[in-house]
């Protein structure tokens, strides 16, 4: 490609279009936050040997740009913050762990593909992001760019229910020619990941109508437009995204709620999820676990036999599912991804990559509560996100593949490093 003059023709465009894209950021550092935002959920298929990838084509050329944009920065002088070693340490650690077992991966395709177009170049954006400067009007920008992008999926997925349409999803054309129900997955290949993509906004919404109590025309806006969100999550069938929603919609109410108000939540809750059970047990009587939870207990087991293979350090980054695969005399490794994120990094990286990844998410848990004690909006935004990207990763996987997870934390430590070097958050983050 590097030799032919079509290869040279789209190198020198790509290296226009980030210089173009460079010179805006340059002037303006703190628009990098929502220019990356803007572009962050577009995947673009692109062919890779025998199998179609969904690139995030878009977003590899903002963040070049923003890159560029920082290094001329530099370049001329500016003195960045430094990432607070609170979220720095960790994840410095998680990513060099994850880089060195590439050297031991049972798949060094899969892990290739997810190191050099996901993990390499998030980290990148995290460290533009976190020394970026987080001025007044950047947290309302990232709101309104969520909630315009999530709007568009859920307008998309809505017509695609209606027209019965679908973009970028053979296998799932299949599945519901057999269904009474029509899944719709917007702009992306999977319903659950256009879920996510609609349950993040929502989230952020639930926060804004707790935070605007008393204020009822705004209140009335919020509410529709989280309908409309909520009307394209629900042609997406996906359960890991409704199990995201219910749980990020009860921790804000559990935040915004007084004592008393809290107990009843928390009995309501229990109560709820007893009587759930017991009519699930109803429903379920005399059917398989695999059947029962719809093949995700299947996946579990072999991904344990993975984590068998190598307990300590795991069966190397991207390789849980051709190991899964290999344990159990299956030819065909797609069907053998564990679709969970901790159980991935526990077969991935093996006891010390799963305490790195504790140590992670920890880490994540107390700077977004030390950002919330200085900039509660700000904090409160960043924590239900993080919150749903979590809580979904449980039984989607993607945590780390996705961009927003980065964003949240870069924004995180841009928003400690922000903070007066005299205030106890600062030295408790540093």
């Amino acid at each position: 490609m590097l030799t032919r003059p079509a290869g040279l023709a789209l190198i020198a465009a790509g290296l226009a279009a980030t210089v173009l894209v460079a010179v805006p950021l340059a002037r303006f550092p703190e628009a990098t936050p929502v220019a990356l935002l803007a572009v962050a959920p577009f995947r673009i298929p692109v062919g890779l040997g025998d199998e179609e990838a969904f690139l995030l084509l878009p977003l590899y050329l903002v963040l070049a740009g923003s890159v560029l944009a920082f290094a001329y920065s530099i370049l001329r002088g500016a003195a960045p913050p430094n990432v607070p070693r609170l979220l720095g340490l960790p994840l410095a650690a998680f990513v060099a762990f994850a880089a060195v077992s590439y050297l031991w991966t049972q798949d060094e395709r899969q892990g290739g593909i997810v190191l050099a177009f996901f993990v390499f170049p998030f980290v990148a954006g995290f460290g533009v992001v976190a020394r970026t400067p987080i001025v007044a009007w950047v947290p309302r920008a990232l709101v309104v760019t969520l909630v315009a992008l999530g709007a568009l999926f859920a307008g998309i997925g809505i017509w695609q229910a209606h027209t019965r349409t679908l973009f970028f999803a053979r296998d799932l054309e299949v599945a519901n020619a057999y269904t009474t129900f029509f899944r719709v997955t917007s702009l992306f290949k999977d319903p659950s990941l256009y879920g996510r993509y609609l349950v993040v906004p929502i989230a952020l919404l639930l926060v804004l109508l707790w935070l605007r109590r008393g204020r009822p025309l705004e209140w009335v806006a919020i509410a529709a437009v989280s309908g409309f969100l909520f009307l394209g999550l629900y042609f997406s069938y996906s359960q890991s995204s409704f199990v995201a929603l219910f749980v990020v919609t009860f921790a804000i109410a559990l935040v915004g709620a007084g004592k008393r108000l809290r107990i009843v939540l928390v009995s309501c809750a229990v109560a709820a999820t007893l009587a759930a059970a017991g009519v699930a047990a109803q429903a379920v009587e005399g059917q398989s676990a695999k059947e029962i939870t719809s093949g995700r207990s299947r996946l579990v087991e072999i991904t344990l036999d993975a984590f068998r293979v190598n307990p300590a350090v795991g069966v190397g980054f991207g390789g849980q599912a051709e190991a899964s695969a290999e344990a159990n005399g299956r030819r065909n490794s797609r069907r053998s991804a564990s679709h969970t994120t901790p159980l991935t990094v526990l077969a991935e990286l093996g006891v010390a990559g799963f305490a790195l990844y504790g140590w992670l998410l920890g880490a994540a848990g107390w700077a977004l509560m030390l950002v919330t004690r200085r900039r509660r909006v700000l904090g409160l935004g960043l924590a239900a996100i993080f919150l749903v990207l979590f809580v979904h990763s449980l039984l989607y996987a993607g945590f780390f593949e996705d961009p927003l997870t980065w964003g949240v934390l870069g924004l995180a430590a841009a928003a400690l490093s922000a903070v007066g070097s005299s205030s106890v958050p600062e030295r408790l983050a540093h």
